[in-house]
């Protein structure tokens, strides 16, 4: 009687756990905020701490179900946030300073960062003998996107002594090694230092490149988290804890980055290993150290992009960013 007893009781405190446990996830799962937030470009390692963030449950621990979603087109994101058709992207700081200062301004501000210095690059192979910018002179030039790769050559070269009459330059669309590897252009604008230097070095090729931030091109983040005004305005709080995980993310990529590789791969299991790896290698460093944006940073790039003609009116720095950490 008394073992009929006791298993009656351990049954009726099994139940009331389950029920307790069961109540506990619905109440967890009605606070979680399902947000979605659109890539840049395809998933690659540069996105590895939002990866991260996702599959190591670091979005949930701070209230969010985050949807990482690539879209298919670079220019998508940032005009779709703008609308206030999703609300966050990653982006790039040339374009929240460009969308800012156009005719119809676009109401996006960067809230936080992901990479913090340009990933953009002038690559060349070493054979045709570029030690400097000023061995442009007489060569031929590859770019991919007008008009900023045009202006950000232009401006390196001007820094090296060289005037536009030096060097031509040549609209290769996307295919940027291709033209290169041929010999049908000496130097291209756009390939980024962790992704295109290591597959020529796959192809076998030995390949150099100029950081842009070195050869009179303000420093700049090329990787931002963007919202709209409206968005920031009504959900301060879903935002600043979208970029308190992040920032938790981009610690852990930093501290445990084998295991922060293994989540990537793990979240994406048909990604090119060797090319990743060697690109998580190189971005590893450039992953942001900070959520303080620097407003001087934002100023001088600003500054910069009017004086050369990116953008047609002035742009304040404090109208691109806000450091939601910090608020």
């Amino acid at each position: 009687m008394k073992t009929a007893i006791c298993l009656m009781f351990l049954i009726s405190c099994a139940t009331l756990l389950v029920g307790i446990e069961s109540r506990a996830d619905s109440h967890q799962k009605a606070e979680t905020e399902k947000v979605t937030l659109l890539l840049d470009w395809f998933p690659n390692v540069d996105h590895a701490p939002l990866y991260v963030a996702q599959e190591n449950k670091i979005f949930t621990k701070h209230g969010l179900e985050v949807e990482l979603l690539w879209g298919g087109d670079p220019d998508a994101p940032l005009k779709l946030v703008a609308a206030g058709e999703y609300p966050f992207a990653v982006s790039y700081q040339q374009s929240v300073t460009i969308a800012r200062a156009s005719e119809e301004v676009l109401p996006v501000k960067s809230i936080g960062l992901l990479v913090e210095h340009p990933l953009n690059t002038i690559s060349f192979l070493k054979k045709t003998g570029i030690k400097t910018p000023a061995d442009f002179k007489g060569k031929k030039i590859g770019y991919t996107v007008a008009p900023l790769d045009v202006l950000l050559f232009n401006a390196i070269a001007a820094n090296a002594g060289l005037s536009e009459d030096d060097y031509d330059l040549i609209n290769v669309g996307t295919n940027i090694l291709a033209p290169l590897l041929s010999g049908q252009i000496d130097a291209v604008i756009g390939p980024f230092r962790n992704y295109e230097i290591n597959m020529l070095k796959l192809e076998g090729a030995e390949a150099d490149f100029f950081a842009l931030e070195k050869h009179g091109i303000p420093d700049y983040y090329e990787l931002v988290i963007i919202t709209n005004d409206a968005y920031l305005e009504n959900y301060p709080e879903t935002t600043k804890k979208l970029m308190m995980a992040i920032q938790e993310a981009i610690k852990f990529t930093k501290e445990k980055p084998d295991d922060a590789l293994q989540l990537f791969f793990q979240a994406n299991p048909d990604a090119t290993k060797e090319l990743e790896e060697l690109a998580f290698r190189d971005t590893l460093d450039l992953f942001a150290t900070t959520q303080v944006q620097s407003k001087e940073k934002w100023a001088a790039f600003a500054e910069f992009a009017y004086e050369k003609g990116l953008i047609s009116k002035t742009v304040e720095a404090k109208d691109c960013f806000i450091n939601v950490l910090e608020e």
